[in-house]
């Protein structure tokens, strides 16, 4: 079902303040110019996608030239998108005859699988070639980093390693790695194996024949004119949540949940004895929702766990009696703007904001969107698959 009906979102308020959203960073220009002239040298391209949007997170401006190599389009957070929906999206690459494999950058397996598909597509040109050129590229946030230190870890297991590798920097905001620095635009044939390939966007990952591996930066289109491409890529974290604005993307999130009907899937929640469970969320101190996004810097605290489940709960079930009680039409946008507003009121209590913060909406929203970040919320896919007749890359 799709997620919200086309026409709707600039009357839900989505685009207000008018004019076009400034997606497109500076530095994304520059990287753009030289990611494609660094397209022309390399043997293959692996193409991160994020699972949960595996349209949405294509760039669209780099589909003719990507289409013409080599390529395999990792969808990566498999873990956070929906698997009973992933399939769909299998036969709909294999159909279009792209090569697409669902991955975890943080998986050991996982990332083996691909680099074992990489090796697998490059092995008819590794017979003829003695240096191999492979290109990481996706837009921002999509994990790309985190797949070339997996790869790294891999690498560095496989064959002695005579000075120290570099890790890629990985951060929760996108736009972490803005240029390309110290790569000289040279023919690769002629330079194999020299100087420049030792720069800090470069990693060797295999020996016999030699397989480079080159980081760029994450870049979106310069106009994304389909406002609901962009609050997807600004949902799944690929766009900053400041260029956006938190409140707009949890409406977004929430209409998405009700048009679906997702919180019908929580019922369940109800059947518990709803006074037990806030006397005993008002008993327990409030759950830091930070930990949630920074649990790989401290050892994991029991209580908290329990406490952020419980919060889950309490959002889940929240979510399932407004979507249940709800008398309007979600056909209609006006009722799905008051249901949503109403949602926004009762999220306050389940969070436990204090009623008159000032920021209250922007303290729901923040809260709201990392749960739905860091899968708490359950499995999504938020892009739909394309009936066949559609022309889409």
């Amino acid at each position: 079902m799709g997620a919200v009906r086309k026409g709707w979102l600039g009357q839900m308020g989505f685009n207000k303040g008018g004019g076009n959203i400034n997606w497109f960073p500076g530095h994304m220009a520059a990287a753009t110019r030289a990611i494609r002239q660094r397209l022309k040298l390399s043997d293959l391209v692996i193409e991160v996608r994020d699972a949960r949007i595996p349209l949405s997170s294509a760039n669209e401006d780099l589909q003719p030239m990507l289409s013409g190599k080599r390529r395999v389009i990792a969808l990566n957070k498999q873990d956070l998108a929906n698997r009973n929906l992933m399939h769909g999206w299998i036969s709909y690459f294999n159909s279009r005859k792209q090569e697409c494999l669902p991955i975890n950058a943080h998986s050991r397996s996982s990332v083996q699988k691909l680099l074992d598909l990489v090796e697998f597509k490059l092995k008819e040109v590794m017979t003829r070639e003695p240096t191999l050129l492979v290109m990481v590229l996706g837009v921002p946030n999509v994990g790309k980093s985190a797949l070339i230190n997996s790869i790294h870890q891999i690498a560095l297991s496989r064959f002695p390693v005579q000075e120290k590798m570099k890790k890629a920097r990985v951060g929760p905001l996108p736009g972490v790695t803005q240029d390309i620095a110290g790569f000289k635009v040279r023919n690769i044939q002629q330079h194999r194996g020299s100087d420049y390939l030792h720069s800090p966007y470069f990693h060797e990952i295999a020996h016999r024949p030699s397989v480079y591996l080159l980081d760029t930066p994450g870049v979106l289109v310069p106009s994304i004119p389909d406002i609901e491409t962009g609050l997807k890529l600004a949902l799944a974290g690929s766009v900053k949540d400041s260029v956006v604005g938190e409140e707009r993307i949890a409406q977004y999130l929430l209409a998405v949940l009700n048009t679906r009907g997702t919180p019908l899937h929580w019922k369940h929640l109800v059947s518990r004895e709803s006074e037990d469970l806030h006397l005993e969320l008002d008993k327990k101190p409030e759950s830091n929702i930070k930990d949630l996004q920074n649990k790989s810097k401290k050892p994991i605290n029991k209580s908290d766990v329990y406490r952020v489940q419980d919060m889950v709960s309490e959002v889940q079930r929240t979510l399932y009696i407004t979507h249940s009680e709800f008398n309007g039409s979600l056909e209609d946008e006006n009722d799905l703007e008051t249901l949503i507003d109403h949602q926004f009121e009762a999220l306050q209590k389940a969070l436990k904001i204090p009623h008159k913060a000032s920021e209250a909406r922007i303290m729901v929203s923040k809260k709201f969107l990392t749960l739905f970040r860091t899968g708490k919320l359950g499995s999504f896919i938020l892009d739909d698959v394309p009936d066949a007749s559609d022309s889409v890359s």
